[in-house]
């Protein structure tokens, strides 16, 4: 092997996969309620899956999720054809159970004024 080169890891078999867990793809925004299926690109989660919609990620939330206080990241798209070893949206379906929680907006303040300018990489 050269120096310097990269390798990829090895797939995981497809047997592995099943029981593994997941994300849930939760169907909507915890604060607005917003609908986001399993495909929409304007969901944000936690590290904690805490599902919003990226404008209440940026206009209400200021990147500050109201659970954890941690930063938020696009959520990924579960294929929904079987491109390989059936790990897709079909055998792994999105959740339908909503949590919807608006959030108290003076709570919330107070979050964000104990994080100060600490990016979200630094919490």
């Amino acid at each position: 092997m050269e120096t310097g080169t990269a390798t990829a890891a090895p797939a995981m078999p497809t047997e592995e996969m099943e029981g593994a867990e997941m994300l849930e793809l939760r169907p909507s925004c915890e604060n607005c309620d917003k609908p986001l299926p399993p495909d929409a690109l304007e969901a944000r989660i936690c590290s904690f899956e805490c599902t919003f919609c990226a404008r209440c990620v940026d206009e209400v939330l200021g990147n500050a999720c109201p659970n954890c206080g941690g930063g938020f990241a696009p959520r990924p798209i579960r294929p929904a054809n079987d491109w390989k070893g059936a790990n897709y949206l079909v055998k792994y379906p999105a959740s339908e159970k909503r949590t919807h929680r608006p959030v108290d907006r003076a709570v919330h303040a107070k979050l964000r004024a104990a994080l100060g300018d600490t990016p979200p990489e630094k919490r």
